[in-house]
């Protein structure tokens, strides 16, 4: 059953009521909806927790997708399985200092991928500290320099919407995708896209702040050449 993901629409929910509606074979728990991020697109899932009307709560580690199309979450409870029963309400709550970092680090990943205009073929979001992997034909990166352009446009307070978009326009603009180690999941008629007013848009199911000042200061820590072409571009939060 697709599970209503309301982080999808409002990245700054904290917590949401919601009714328990399968139990996979390895004890997940499928709510009809939720504000917890299942592991997707180089972003971890949330953590946090889903109280049961007797106060009782589950200790959530981890939130997956069940399916392909990206349409169904099972939340994974600490320690196995969880006395839950389908039809039970719960109320969920996620970590919310580590989402809010999160947040703050993949929308700086998207403007990254605006400093640095080449194909990217890999990546991977974390609370202090990300990455993002470039097809950079010359070596030599700058860091000052982009932690510059970076500077700029975070102090611009650009900000940053979503809207979707049919599989079919998808296809009709590819330049719009950066990645091409992931793939904007398709197939369901629809695609999420994230824009950065005037600095970036691209497909992307992650959650990200509402304005770029919310993201403060960020550096590159370091560049790694992984291969003949490939550069490892370290960011961090300051």
């Amino acid at each position: 059953m697709p599970t209503d993901c309301l982080f999808r629409e409002d990245s700054y929910l904290k917590e949401c009521s919601a009714t328990v509606v399968g139990i996979t074979e390895q004890g997940g728990i499928v709510l009809d909806r939720t504000i917890f991020y299942a592991a997707s697109g180089g972003q971890p899932a949330d953590r946090g927790a889903l109280t049961l009307p007797s106060g009782d709560a589950i200790i959530v580690e981890n939130a997956i997708f069940t399916d392909t199309g990206k349409t169904e979450i099972a939340h994974i409870p600490s320690g196995g399985s969880a006395p839950v029963k389908v039809g039970d309400a719960v109320h969920a709550v996620i970590d919310w200092e580590q989402r809010f970092a999160r947040m703050r680090m993949h929308t700086a990943l998207h403007l990254l991928s605006a400093v640095l205009p080449y194909p990217v073929t890999g990546g991977s979001v974390g609370e202090s500290e990300s990455r993002l992997d470039f097809d950079i034909p010359e070596a030599g990166i700058d860091k000052d320099a982009i932690d510059a352009k970076l500077a700029k446009m975070i102090a611009t307070d650009a900000a940053v919407s979503t809207r979707w978009i049919s599989d079919e326009e998808l296809a009709a603009n590819p330049k719009l995708v950066k990645t091409m180690s992931v793939k904007p999941p398709m197939g369901t008629g629809r695609v999420r896209l994230v824009e950065i007013k005037g600095l970036d848009l691209q497909p992307c199911g992650g959650t990200h702040v509402r304005r770029t000042s919310e993201i403060g200061q960020v550096r590159v820590t370091q560049v790694e050449k992984k291969g003949k072409q490939n550069r490892r571009v370290r960011l961090a939060l300051v």
